[in-house]
């Protein structure tokens, strides 16, 4: 496997932070754009998609919503109107976070399903319009705009002229039984994210991607309406999503089952409205402020911040690769070029409060999120974006597949892959896995001295252990293999002379008898 490597001098003013919501932030600097669509539309009238909407008693089918991104994507992109009422727009963070749904009136909360269901507000975060409809028995049902589903205690709503509408939905589930906990939110562009049991909101997808990170700034799709199926089991409930952006459309179904392990299989068709020539397909965003590896100017109390520490790929030639994630001082794209990889996604290892010392966001309880085509993905790269960030409420960091062909104008794309939220891939290694990876100062200038860990049951023994590391470009001028066999652990030390270059690749594994014992470590250094 190749990998090619492009790092842009670019560094990222400082981003607001966003209260736990997905990231939003416009990123203009040195030719780089990532510009956020305008508001999603006003009534219905006011925007051909949701004018299109079937009205209420009609029946439903998966195919309604792929006919109407059919159509909606053979017609010209029609920029939604900016509605938001004032009093919405001019609200503040803590404001709009204080809108809270009023006890028991979620839907399905009296039906005792396994689910409920929160109509989301709209407001100075999350502006956009989503249109919802109920589905049961074949037939669909609006949810018009309610004020009495919100609660006192926030800012006090107005007696609005129109409709404000809402900006998505909260699920929540018993995961099997007990009470009622968070399970799935949908809000912001095309953005959703699930969590397993115990955990907390972390990792979040990306329903379409098109342009991260582009010169021509990137286009962020939005769901324009959803529809819920009324859950038939309490293990399952399925969203149909209709997305849009000015170059694209997409028809989705989503089902999402909570447990353990927490998956949502992804499935439907995208339209291209234009020529799509950079896509990212299961995409997927976190946040990495500082870890074990590095704390560029982290004057901070807490040990480690982040809610993935590393990205993980299987190949397409079940090559196990883990490469941790940075915080850069300048925005850096790597791509890793594959032909059908089996999955790929962004992991939190380390499962212990003591890595963190976070009192108030549990980063140990955030999740893993691993992406796996349910079928060939065909040629392209496991592409990754780290993006320099100040503050922990900043998602700067963003991994998808691209594929290596683009979709022309008029032409259309199957899509089917499994996403898992859980506290681990789903899929067992049978390789030793990178546990930790230090970096510090080397003995001279210049150089940088790196610690990595491996653990498994391989290194219990005395056998040999081959280490396979090499610099691209730069020099390993000293390299050491520790065992500790007690904590079923080996580590590499060894020191980097760059000499001089302004990034080098580094690759390290074991192997034993010509036979991969260790995951491949992979990383970036940058000064």
């Amino acid at each position: 496997m190749t990998l090619p490597t492009r790092s842009t001098p670019f560094r990222s003013p400082s981003l607001p932070p966003d209260s736990g919501s997905t990231r939003r932030d416009v990123l203009r600097q040195g030719g780089v754009a990532m510009a956020a669509l305008a508001l999603a539309p006003a009534a219905a009238a006011a925007q051909e998609a949701a004018s299109a909407l079937p009205a209420a008693g009609t029946p439903f089918s998966p195919g309604l919503v792929t006919d109407l991104a059919r159509a909606l994507a053979a017609k010209p992109y029609q920029r939604p109107a900016a509605d938001l009422p004032e009093s919405l727009s001019g609200l503040s963070r803590d404001q709009y976070a204080a809108i809270r749904t009023v006890p028991g009136s979620a839907i399905f909360a009296g039906d005792d399903l396994g689910f409920t269901v929160e109509p989301l507000h709209r407001g100075s975060v999350y502006g956009d319009r989503v249109t919802l409809t109920l589905v049961a028995d074949g037939v669909q049902r609006p949810v018009p705009y309610d004020p009495a589903r919100f609660a006192e205690g926030g800012p006090a709503l107005p007696a609005f002229k129109d409709d404000p509408g809402y900006s998505g939905i909260r699920i929540r589930s018993r995961f099997g039984g007990g009470d009622l906990a968070d399970f799935a939110l949908f809000q912001g562009a095309s953005f959703f994210r699930l969590v397993a049991s115990g955990q907390r909101f972390g990792a979040t997808a990306r329903a379409l991607t098109l342009r991260p990170a582009d010169p021509r700034g990137e286009e962020f799709p939005q769901f324009r309406a959803l529809w819920i199926e009324r859950p038939a089991a309490p293990h399952a409930i399925v969203i149909h999503a209709l997305v849009e952006s000015e170059s694209a459309t997409a028809a989705l179904r989503i089902d999402c089952r909570p447990g353990p392990a927490s998956t949502a299989e992804v499935s439907g068709t995208l339209f291209a409205r234009a020529a799509l020539d950079h896509l990212g397909l299961a995409s997927m965003t976190t946040r990495y402020l500082f870890g074990a590896s590095e704390r560029r100017g982290a004057e901070d109390i807490r040990a480690a911040v982040h809610g993935s520490e590393g990205l993980r790929i299987r190949t397409g030639a079940n090559e196990a690769i883990w490469r941790p994630l940075r915080n850069p001082e300048t925005l850096q794209i790597s791509s890793f070029l594959d032909e059908s990889p089996k999955g790929f996604g962004l992991m939190q290892r380390s499962r212990d409060y003591a890595t963190y010392q976070d009192d108030i966001n549990g980063w140990e309880r955030r999740p893993s999120l691993w992406a796996e085509p349910r079928e060939p993905w065909g040629a392209g790269a496991v592409s990754l974006l780290e993006i320099p960030s100040d503050s922990d409420a900043n998602e700067n960091v963003l991994a998808y597949w691209r594929p290596k062909e683009g979709l022309a104008a008029g032409a259309e794309r199957a899509l089917a892959y499994r996403l898992t939220w859980g506290w681990d891939a789903p899929e067992r290694l049978r390789l030793a896995p990178v546990t930790a990876t230090r970096s510090g100062r080397g003995s001279a200038e210049g150089r940088r001295r790196f610690a990595v860990d491996f653990s498994g049951d391989d290194f219990t023994g005395g056998a040999e252990l081959q280490t396979e590391l090499t610099a691209s470009p730069g020099t390993i001028v000293t390299r050491t293999l520790y065992r500790y066999p007690e904590r079923r652990t080996v580590r590499v030390a060894f020191e980097l002379d760059p000499a001089g270059a302004k990034a080098c690749e580094l690759r390290l594994l074991l192997r034993r008898d010509d036979r991969p014992v260790t995951e491949t470590w992979l990383y970036r250094w940058t000064p």
